[in-house]
């Protein structure tokens, strides 16, 4: 199951956002956003759980809770539309 993470502080990593994750059950993959020109993080990412049942305990783990100072925002991740 593919998450949508937002709201993250700036400072966080890769390594520790999995951490966040892996309570809840195990994580296939993590990818944090940065902007293209700077490198610099853009407060979302997302977080591939293992099976759906791990995703939805995530959800529901996580979604409002405080880490790093910011109330994260978690739900499944929808596909990308084109921007046509």
């Amino acid at each position: 199951m593919n998450l949508y993470v937002g709201n993250l502080s700036y400072d966080i990593d890769e390594k520790e956002l999995t951490r966040s994750f892996e309570e809840f059950g195990s994580v296939v993959s993590c990818r944090l956003i940065t902007d293209r020109e700077t490198g610099r993080a853009r407060g979302f990412g997302f977080v591939e759980m293992e099976d759906q049942s791990a995703g939805m305990n995530a959800i529901d783990g996580l979604n409002d809770k405080e880490i790093g100072g910011r109330r994260l925002v978690v739900n499944e991740a929808r596909e990308k539309t084109s921007r046509r």
